[in-house]
Parts: C-alpha cells; structure tokens; sequence
C-alpha cells in the first residue's frame, strides 16, 4: 500500500501530519507528495519535507491520495499536474479522501458530479455549484471518495481511508 498525502504552504497540520502518520502505523506507506519545493510551512509554520515531487508521480505507483485541508488546497489546485493526479486516481477507482477545504481540489479535478461529499462550512457552495451533494457529518464514503469537515472529524476520517484500503 502507498499513499500520496498532497503538501503545500499554508497547510492545516494536525491534516498532514495526523493521517501521514496514523497510516504508517498500519503499515501502510505514505509519501509527501508537494509541487517542487523541498519544504513547506504550516499556517503555524511548522515544516513538512517534500518527499516526492507531483511532476515524479505515477498515478500506478500509489493507491490512494489524501487531501490535507488549510489554505494549502487553494494552492495546490492550481497546479494541473495534481488536479490530473487526484482524478487519474479517482477513475482508476483508487482512493480519493479529502478534509476541510481540501474540497477545492476535487472541484478542481472535476470529480463531484453526483457524489456525495461534505467539507469546512465555508466552501460548501464550492461543492454544490460542483454537483455535489453536501452531507454535514464527520465523514461521508461515497464509493472511492472520503470527505471530512475539519480535524475534529481525523478520527472518523482515518478510520474510513483505513477501513477502504485494508479491502484491497
């Protein structure tokens, strides 16, 4: 098993760090996935290391993505590589999980028609004008796509990208 855990500037920490580590202790292998920089800050200015440039993935090579939440999101959807990655994974039916507003990268990625999703309150019409159908609760399982609200919902959210990819 190999997940990308998508990082950018401005990310929300506990969103990183918490399932990139709570997946390693299942055994699972998680990568720092970013858009060519070596480092990136948290909104507190805590550091994450990139360990594998998006323009150096293979869609092949990971079974799933997660999207960490912050302001990060708004940076990383500009990047076309990481809207082709999270919605190569996606029709490939590997898993695409997504908290806070992590929700603009899968608006972005054009991968909201008719799923059912949910996400930080503010970004909520981001969603629908997507085609989503928005659910407020901790974590919505829409076949391969897993959404959360914000870090209280980590547990529920872990336990799900867990739950899909043991599964496999």
């Amino acid at each position: 098993m190999r997940v990308a855990v998508l990082v950018e500037d401005n990310y929300q920490v506990l969103e990183v760090w918490y399932p990139y580590l709570r997946l390693r202790e299942e055994g699972i292998e998680t990568v720092l996935v970013g858009t060519g920089k070596k480092e990136y800050k948290s909104k507190e200015g805590y550091p994450a290391q990139e360990e594998l440039s998006i323009d150096k993935v293979k869609p092949a090579d990971f079974d799933a993505v997660v999207i960490p939440g912050g302001y990060a999101p708004d940076i990383l959807r500009r990047y076309a590589k990481v809207n082709d990655f999270v919605r190569d994974l996606f029709k490939a039916n590997k898993l695409v999980a997504a908290i806070c507003h992590a929700g603009w990268v899968l608006v972005s990625a054009d991968i909201l028609k008719g799923k059912k999703a949910t996400c930080f309150s503010a970004i909520k019409d981001d969603l629908v004008n997507a085609g989503a159908r928005f659910i407020d609760k901790e974590v919505v399982v829409d076949g391969n796509l897993i959404t959360s609200r914000n870090p209280y919902d980590l547990p529920a959210f872990c336990r799900e990208i867990i739950r899909f990819l043991k599964k496999k």
